[in-house]
């Protein structure tokens, strides 16, 4: 089908770390709004009788992100990174519900999309495959069966300790060792800040001019997927380019 999405976006920001490779102080705050119009709310249509496509012909949300980061020097260049981020997706019309694109994807590696047109959030989460903390809805539509990512909520916890290798402008080497912590919900009634994945690991990060910031992490998961009763166990990300 066809989907038409007419939005305005405003993000507020503040910085005060003292660089962007690696920080050894300072903190990022970022503050950002999205906005379609209610077309719902200007019409009279039952939009509960309508189809899937008829229902999502006009893309309508609200999307609100809040996203922060500390950084503090402990000894030297020894650094504790602490972040913390919020996503929340709503809607205005409950007959129409969550909208089917911009949503929350959690768990993975920060490259991984399941579908760029849908232009999910990839929030990535260490120790857990691809999107697979987001819940799934299966939405029936003249007898066909539609999944999709249901991820309409989210917070994750970072707390990261660094220490460099070089600090060389032209190859910058440091390594880490991160505790992390998120999830996903479908309704903002189901959200609860601290019932989370949670998860431990180690990685490096190197900058080259030539291809920017090249990483690997090795990310433990504590806590089982959905379905499933043990923990998810290890997982390799690889990361290109620099993540707030």
């Amino acid at each position: 089908g066809f989907s038409n999405l007419i939005s305005l976006k405003t993000i507020i920001s503040r910085s005060s770390q003292d660089q962007m490779l690696f920080p050894r102080r300072g903190s990022n705050f970022s503050f950002g709004l999205q906005l379609t119009p209610p077309y719902s709310l200007f019409g009279n249509k039952d939009y509960s009788a309508l189809s899937f496509n008829e229902k999502y012909k006009f893309i309508e949300f609200h999307k609100w992100t809040f996203k922060s980061a500390w950084y503090t020097s402990i000894i030297g260049n020894l650094v504790l990174a602490t972040k913390a981020e919020y996503g929340y997706l709503g809607h205005y019309n409950n007959d129409i519900g969550p909208s089917p694109f911009e949503k929350f994807e959690v768990g993975g590696n920060p490259m991984y999309a399941t579908n760029y047109i849908f232009g999910s959030d990839i929030d990535s989460l260490r120790g857990y495959p691809d999107a697979q903390l987001t819940p799934q809805t299966v939405v029936q539509d003249n007898g066909q069966a539609r999944r999709f990512y249901d991820g309409n909520v989210y917070d994750k916890y970072t707390v990261e300790l660094r220490y460099p290798v070089s600090l060389n402008p032209s190859a910058t080497i440091y390594g880490l060792a991160f505790i992390e912590g998120g999830n996903a919900w479908s309704s903002i009634s189901e959200f609860k800040p601290f019932h989370i994945k949670r998860s431990a690991g180690v990685g490096v990060r190197v900058f080259l001019p030539m291809f920017g910031l090249l990483g690997i992490d090795w990310g433990y998961g504590f806590d089982p997927l959905a379905g499933q009763t043990k923990p998810n166990g290890g997982e390799f990300h690889f990361v290109l380019g620099q993540q707030f």
